[in-house]
């Protein structure tokens, strides 16, 4: 591979400005162009959470115009690389494309350097990205995501949280981020445990979004008739594993039958 003028670095963001700078977003031109926000499909609510073995990241899959329902499919949580999952609340189109971005600086890096990023610089490289879309943002294109993946040098999941200025926070224990962020959090502090299995950790995401679903009309819950359910991905010592329907379906099957189930006395 030969090296640009004025490109020496690994950083995938930085050839495309040099090389292909008509293909950055130019969101001062398309506000000019528009006068106006146009109506924008968002998404919530996203989770992650460690648990025994590593982390596992949870979406819904519902997008929304206002009251209006804009996808009853829409994907929220991405593998970026063999070990990261991002979880993306907010506006749907710029969150799916930083997710696409961020993975293939992520594979961009690792062919320039010969090996892959460590963890905490993924999680510093999706700040810069956050960063960059702030303009966007400050018209209403907000992005805010849920990143986690597995440190192999430190053998355990790892969860961070971002603020739509690109400050990032790690969790040691769970986040969750959109509209119905407050009450999957509420969920979790009852049924969160540090110790749990790779089962548990399931029930927990599909019970903390079906509380988020129940409360939060921006957030969709399990879509029986449909046979839509909640994305679920874990990262772990052998990679990204995502959660098959079955397992998720059971798991909502075992929630309801406890639920119905009589209060012992």
């Amino acid at each position: 591979m030969r090296f640009w003028d004025g490109y020496k670095g690994s950083s995938f963001l930085e050839l495309l400005a040099i090389e292909h700078a008509h293909l950055e977003p130019d969101v001062k031109r398309w506000f000019a162009e528009l006068g106006q926000l146009p109506p924008t499909a968002h998404g919530t609510t996203c989770i992650g959470l460690r648990f025994t073995d590593g982390a596992l990241v949870a979406g819904d899959r519902l997008a929304t115009i206002g009251y209006q329902v804009a996808s009853r499919e829409i994907e929220k949580v991405y593998a970026t690389d063999g070990y990261s999952v991002m979880a993306v609340a907010g506006a749907a189109g710029p969150a799916i494309e930083m997710a696409r971005l961020l993975a293939i600086q992520f594979e961009h890096h690792e062919k320039i350097e010969g090996e892959a990023l460590e963890l905490e610089g993924k999680a510093n490289t999706l700040s810069q990205l956050i960063r960059q879309n702030l303009p966007a943002a400050m018209q209403g294109l907000i992005v805010v995501p849920i990143f986690a993946g597995f440190d192999r040098r430190r053998k355990t999941g790892r969860v961070w949280k971002y603020e739509v200025t690109g400050g990032r926070y790690e969790e040691r224990e769970f986040d969750a981020v959109g509209s119905g962020s407050v009450f999957a959090r509420e969920s979790l502090k009852k049924s969160f445990r540090p110790d749990a299995s790779r089962e548990d950790a399931i029930r927990m995401a599909v019970e903390a979004l079906k509380d988020a679903a129940d409360e939060d009309r921006g957030t969709g819950g399990v879509d029986l008739e449909r046979k839509i359910y909640p994305t679920l991905k874990t990262c772990t010592v052998s990679g990204v594993e995502t959660i098959s329907e079955t397992e998720i379906a059971d798991a909502h099957r075992e929630l309801l039958e406890r639920r119905r189930r009589p209060a012992e006395a």
